[in-house]
């Protein structure tokens, strides 16, 4: 017997209410209260669905085993996703049986990626299944032939335009062992039974919660795609990025060529590694070089340009960071800054007013970082205050500088993690020079004995070292 009840679900965020609301009582958004039938009960096979019943209703029974006995390895299993960057973000590869999410921004690639990826994976042999609700076979077709290139793979890639979540389970379902399958979007798959809109919290919910055990079950590698809301999360509840193994996030500025691929949650690894693309005529290509790719067409002798040693997950990454400073007409200046947090550049504004003696005051100050990327760690501080003090006082930094360290309140430079791997970096670039944190290690010479470590303990001398004409 199946028995039903009406509930208000909140499309942003989940939360759910007995009777509407004009406000979100959870998350304060307004006009998102939607009612729904919920389902609870025991389905033909007798399994639990839609309620507390789940899990102690399905017949099976777990039994305890050792921790030891439990142990998998892991690395053995993972399998070449075709690309060393989506490896290097995954961990090593995908794991059978994981569910993977991706998100992104509408139009940024998120396809584009994972019809690549499938189409290598079909190519390495692999049974792949790639789903799609938005788009029909001729459009994915076309785009397949434009970017994979290899007939053979695409032969063996299966596609299917469908959006009933029983119908997507058969197929994968009835794929040989070792497979993977590619839903795009899950916003897009739906339930019949339930009587919510596909797209809606109900039906994003229990969608994702049977395919993630259809990927238990038959050890298949179900790869989601997910539409991002205007704060730039996933679209639908939270549970979502929950239920799954991996969250993915495909960034990037539409107006630059590069695309991010970052890792917010890995249950099989880290979430602090970076892939990095390129979107050309043919797709997306892997990076290997982010530093001099982000470096490319850097002005010299320009005032305002600084070389940041920054770090992204194992791998430094040298960035360009650019100020402009100019006299305002206005009584409140302007400060727009782009690739990093706003907070950071108003607290190095007041050190360089307060403890380097430059008047900010009246300046209207622009700060971008370069090729679209996103600096957030503190070892960027020192390169943004250099930054904006080349700009005002208009005098370029030494060539072939490098910059890295953490600025306090009081004037001082700070160490960050892993400086002897920021340093050989910028000597594997062609950096002579490297301005750090004192108290690092003065006599590190980077790789093979290149560059020159420059010691700092004050911001002061941190710009007597960098600044010409000092």
């Amino acid at each position: 017997m199946t028995k039903t009840r009406r509930v208000h679900v909140c499309q942003e965020c989940g939360h759910q209410s007995r009777r509407w609301y004009g406000r979100c009582p959870a998350c304060g958004q307004w006009n998102t209260m939607v009612e729904e039938v919920e389902a609870g009960g025991v389905d033909a096979a007798g399994r639990g669905y839609g309620g507390r019943h789940q899990g102690w209703l399905t017949g099976d029974a777990p039994t305890p085993v050792s921790v030891l006995a439990a142990v998998e390895d892991e690395d053995g299993l993972r399998w070449d996703a075709g690309y060393g960057e989506i490896n290097r973000v995954l961990g090593g590869g995908f794991v059978p049986g994981s569910l993977v999410l991706l998100g992104g921004d509408p139009g940024i690639g998120k396809s584009t990626l994972l019809l690549q990826v499938a189409a290598r994976l079909a190519a390495a042999g692999r049974p792949v299944l790639y789903v799609s609700g938005e788009e029909s076979a001729a459009q994915i077709g076309r785009r397949a032939q434009r970017i994979a290139g290899d007939a053979g793979a695409l032969d063996r890639l299966m596609l299917l335009t469908a959006g009933d979540v029983s119908v997507i389970e058969g197929h994968i379902a009835a794929q040989a062992a070792g497979g993977a399958a590619v839903i795009d979007s899950i916003q897009t798959v739906f339930d019949p039974d339930l009587s919510s809109a596909p797209g809606s919290v109900a039906q994003v919910r229990e969608c994702a919660a049977r395919l993630l055990r259809l990927a238990k079950a038959t050890g298949t590698v179900i790869i989601l795609v997910g539409h991002v809301t205007k704060e730039g999360g996933i679209a639908g509840p939270r549970t979502l990025e929950h239920a799954t193994d991996v969250v993915l996030y495909l960034e990037g500025d539409p107006h630059h060529p590069y695309r991010l691929l970052r890792s917010v949650k890995n249950r099989y690894g880290t979430t602090r590694e970076l892939g990095v693309f390129e979107m050309g005529a043919a797709g997306l290509e892997e990076v290997p070089d982010p530093s001099g790719a982000f470096l490319r067409g850097r002005p010299e002798g320009a005032s305002g340009s600084v070389v940041v040693a920054g770090l992204e997950g194992s791998r430094p990454i040298l960035v360009e960071v650019q100020a402009l400073v100019a006299p305002s007409p206005y009584p409140h200046p302007r400060r727009t800054v782009a690739g990093l947090p706003a907070s950071r550049v108003d607290l190095l504004l007041a050190v360089l007013e307060r403890r380097a003696g430059l008047n900010m005051g009246g300046q209207d100050v622009y700060v971008k970082v370069s090729g679209g990327l996103r600096l957030d760690e503190p070892a960027a501080d020192l390169g943004i205050l250099l930054a904006l003090a080349s700009a005002l006082t208009e005098r370029p930094v030494h060539p072939g500088t490098a910059v890295l360290g953490e600025v306090g309140l009081a004037g001082e430079v700070r160490a960050v993690p892993r400086m002897d791997d920021r340093v050989r970096e910028a000597a594997r670039l062609g950096f002579a020079r490297c301005i750090v944190p004192r108290g690092a290690g003065e006599g590190n010479t980077g790789a093979a004995g290149q560059g020159r470590v420059v010691a700092v303990a004050t911001v002061r001398e941190a710009m007597e070292a960098a600044l010409m004409g000092r």
